[in-house]
């Protein structure tokens, strides 16, 4: 069984999940990449290239198999769990109206249900370990509405994963486990399917007058994932949209 720590992130063939993996990897631990495409999935496996220090899961976070596989295979490969990043996740804004059922399925499966499922089979084995860190990537739409970006059905799941964090945060308390979620802003990754030319007209938005970066969400899930005397937090890293930017 390995001493090092374990690190489960679903959503880990790009981006911002790719990121994350990444720094825990140079940071010594082993990390289980999940990713719905099995192609991507394996090619971020060999650009990480540390084989001896990670597992891969191929599956949709919106199934009921995929977040049980996930610690299945953390555990039998190297024998812990000690962070769980839920990160799977897509992104379509829309207005209200123009939503349809299965985009709100969608949305609840994959955030909501793959974060609450992947949350209850890591809860297991780090009691028995004597704590752990559950991190949940949410977004800071759904802390604040943004008028050019409507987003009512994503919002409502990752909403749901702020509640979820809140809620797990006081019941967990007294197993060790820290709950804690980050609510990133606009964020230079895969997921807004944005040309690069197009992120610049997003900093105006930003108080802080930048689009984000991958590595400014690495770095908050580094911190929450060491911080043991911090759990319950909704962590806006958005370049202080939330604090009432527009």
């Amino acid at each position: 069984m390995s001493t090092k720590k374990t690190v489960i992130v679903t959503g880990a063939s790009s981006g911002i999940g790719l990121g994350i993996a990444e720094a825990f990897i140079k940071k010594g631990a082993n990390v289980v990449l999940n990713g719905r495409n099995e192609a991507k999935l394996h090619a971020a496996a060999e650009r990480l290239g540390a084989p001896d220090q990670t597992a891969l899961v191929v599956g949709d976070m919106s199934s009921t198999e995929t977040p049980t596989e996930l610690v299945r295979v953390a555990l039998q490969r190297f024998g812990r769990v000690d962070v769980l990043v839920n990160n799977a996740g897509h992104f379509a804004s829309k207005p209200f109206g123009d939503y349809t059922v299965d985009d709100l399925n969608g949305f609840l499966s994959t955030h909501l249900k793959g974060t609450y499922l992947a949350s209850q089979a890591a809860i297991t084995p780090m009691r028995r370990q004597g704590g752990g860190a559950i991190i949940n990537i949410t977004t800071v739409l759904a802390l604040r509405g943004v008028k050019t970006i409507p987003s009512s059905a994503p919002a409502a799941a990752k909403g749901g994963m702020n509640a979820v964090t809140r809620s797990l945060a006081i019941e967990l308390a007294s197993d060790n486990i820290r709950v804690n979620a980050i609510s990133p802003g606009i964020i230079k990754t895969p997921l807004y399917r944005i040309k690069n030319d197009e992120f610049g007209k997003l900093k105006d938005m930003q108080p802080l007058g930048r689009v984000g970066e991958v590595k400014d969400i690495v770095d908050a899930v580094l911190y929450l994932a060491d911080a043991d005397f911090v759990t319950g937090v909704v962590l806006p890293v958005d370049g202080g949209v939330a604090a009432g930017g527009e």
